[in-house]
């Protein structure tokens, strides 16, 4: 298991970066998705999940971007999936430059799809245009409802939303109607999935639209 350390991109280009990063993932045939969400929303046992569904399947990659520690990445690397852990210097995102210096460890040719596990927060990692294929954002239901309207770049800027740990629906007040309503009021063209993980409800439908985005990936 890889630990790479990694230090701010200083560039003024990050959006010439990560469009040069998407053509290289594109050329590579490979699917790159920024997951991003808020400390503790269920990242790393939602990943954990999918890679199990979806083994055999797509040969799949993660990348655990965090200001320390290699817990996370450990934990996917025994699951059978590549993983390299990414510090970032203390920064509360990643940025083009350094997502690249990060797949450059990794056997990106031959990896059909990659998630880069952002720093756990909803607003740096929405700032920063990492060269991803797509931009996957989790909210877990402990957050609440109303996320969208304190967040709203965020949700604006994600290709699909993961609705996490529906599992617990019974123990707290969330509206799911309400924050599909809030979340659609943002951005119309967004796919949004409740699910949990722990009891597999509404995964399947999540690894469809994996499988399908790949797909359209590699065919572009």
């Amino acid at each position: 298991m890889k630990v790479i350390e990694l230090h701010e991109s200083v560039t003024a280009s990050n959006d010439r970066d990560a469009d040069a990063l998407r053509l290289w993932m594109k050329e590579e045939g490979t699917l790159l998705i920024n997951l991003m969400s808020s400390p503790g929303s269920g990242k790393t046992t939602l990943l954990s999940k999918t890679i199990e569904m979806l083994k055999g399947r797509l040969k799949i990659a993660v990348m655990e971007a965090d200001i320390a520690s290699a817990v996370d990445a450990e934990r996917i690397g025994k699951l059978g999936a590549e993983s390299i852990q990414v510090h970032t210097d203390g920064m509360c995102h990643m940025d083009a430059g350094m997502t690249a210096e990060g797949l450059r460890s990794m056997d990106v040719k031959d990896t059909d799809l990659i998630f880069l596990e952002n720093v756990g927060n909803l607003i740096c990692p929405a700032e920063f245009d990492t060269g991803a294929g797509k931009k996957v954002m989790i909210l877990s239901v402990p957050e609440g409802d109303d996320k969208p309207l304190k967040y709203p770049l965020m949700f604006r800027e994600s290709d699909a939303l993961v609705i996490s740990k529906i599992d617990t629906l019974p123990y707290f007040n969330f509206d799911m109607k309400k924050c599909e309503k809030y979340a659609r009021e943002l951005n119309p063209d967004i796919h949004i999935f409740p699910v949990s993980a722990k009891s597999g409800e509404g995964m399947q439908a999540w690894t469809d639209y994996l499988l399908a985005s790949v797909s359209e990936w590699k065919k572009k």
